[in-house]
């Protein structure tokens, strides 16, 4: 693959593509094209499936031969290189298949031999862009066989696509088919049964929906203070603000503001997405709103504890892990051996998370995590 470097711009307007789905679905297909064309790569495929009966919430491709397509569901979980490596792996961590196994290895499998080697492909680059209780995504990106293998700045793109895609796919999942139409979109948002508040860059609200306003109405688990929005949990409150603030560019936003626990301890489980409202896109018809916030209590809309602290805190993938296992008050022993890492590295990880979090305790870490309480208490 070609690429040597990501252009911000070409990032930044693709990102802009990836948010405008949430208002239409059939947009994924071009969204895809793009990524496609931008890795000079053979196609891309995403879906967002449920764990347990792997019942498919939807999915998407840019243009391949459907006969084809049709026939990859003939494999199982196992038999596509590095399909089980990425939907065990870390969020946001692309997995390409020449990174798992030789090249002379993987052209002896069935899977290459009968599908892909025909078609003049190479290997796949799959990242799990959601990890919920019950649904995961994927993400697949898929070369030519006359192409370089997929390098560390092609991964480093998928990384960055990652949380965009999550905060897209997850409230699009929220909106539960009802289409929200940019020209009448205050008629649209009445009809959601999920709160969702527009707001300006410092979190005034410009306009709540109907349940918005009853979920004001009985406190929570995002409160109006004034004009401003706040969340219940008052350790999520810059959080949420800052996520807001940082709506005014798709690019900078990240993955704040992505699965926020806004509830207070004791309180039943919520969580929020901020939605940027970017001016120059399908979105521009919100204005003069700078952001989205849609709140869900449904176990699906909660990430993953480490998914949580990650985007909170700006861990990595293992910091957010030993965070988990500090906070249920394991010490250092019990937490080297559940994580599988010496008692060095544990250390070296409790340096960094303590001072990412502002904490120097294994104590007010336990406190940290009972204060973010659900979904990390369920964990």
């Amino acid at each position: 693959m070609f690429m040597d470097v990501v252009d911000n711009d070409v990032l930044s307007s693709i990102i802009g593509d990836i948010y405008d789905c949430v208002l239409n679905r059939e947009g994924w297909s071009r969204v895809l094209t793009r990524i496609t064309q931008t890795m000079d790569a053979a196609y891309t495929t995403i879906a967002l499936a449920g764990t347990s009966d792997n019942h498919g919430r939807f999915a998407a491709q840019s243009p391949w031969d459907a006969e084809r397509m049709r026939a990859l569901q003939d494999y199982s979980f196992d038999d596509i290189p590095g399909l089980k490596a990425a939907v065990v792996g870390d969020i946001d961590t692309p997995v390409s298949t020449l990174s798992l196994m030789p090249e002379s290895e993987l052209q002896q499998t069935a899977f290459f031999r009968n599908w892909a080697g025909p078609q003049g492909l190479r290997e796949g680059c799959i990242v799990k862009f959601v990890h919920t209780p019950d649904r995961i995504g994927l993400l697949g990106c898929t070369t030519w066989a006359d192409k370089a293998a997929v390098s560390a700045e092609d991964q480093r793109f998928l990384t960055l696509l990652s949380p965009h895609l999550r905060r897209a796919a997850m409230i699009s999942d929220l909106l539960d088919d009802v289409r929200v139409t940019a020209h009448l979109f205050r008629e649209s948002l009445e009809n959601l049964a999920v709160p969702v508040v527009l707001t300006d860059a410092v979190g005034s609200v410009l306009h709540a929906n109907a349940s918005a306003e009853r979920m004001f109405a009985t406190d929570g688990p995002i409160l109006r203070q004034g004009r401003t929005i706040q969340a219940q949990n008052a350790l999520m409150g810059d959080a949420l603000l800052q996520a807001i603030a940082s709506a005014a560019s798709d690019l900078s936003l990240g993955a704040k503001g992505i699965g926020l626990p806004v509830s207070a301890a004791g309180q039943p489980p919520a969580v929020a997405y901020v939605l940027p409202l970017t001016a120059g896109t399908a979105r521009a018809a919100f204005r003069p709103a700078c952001a989205a916030v849609f709140v869900s209590t449904t176990t699906s809309a909660s990430p993953m504890p480490e998914a949580v602290l990650t985007t909170l805190f700006e861990l990595t993938p293992a910091e957010a892990r030993v965070l988990v296992s500090a906070g249920k008050g394991l010490n250092p022993s019990q937490t080297a051996t559940l994580l599988g890492i010496s008692e060095n590295t544990l250390k070296t990880h409790l340096n960094r998370i303590y001072a990412k979090t502002g904490r120097s305790r294994q104590a007010d870490l336990v406190k940290l995590v009972a204060d973010i309480g659900t979904p990390l208490a369920t964990g």
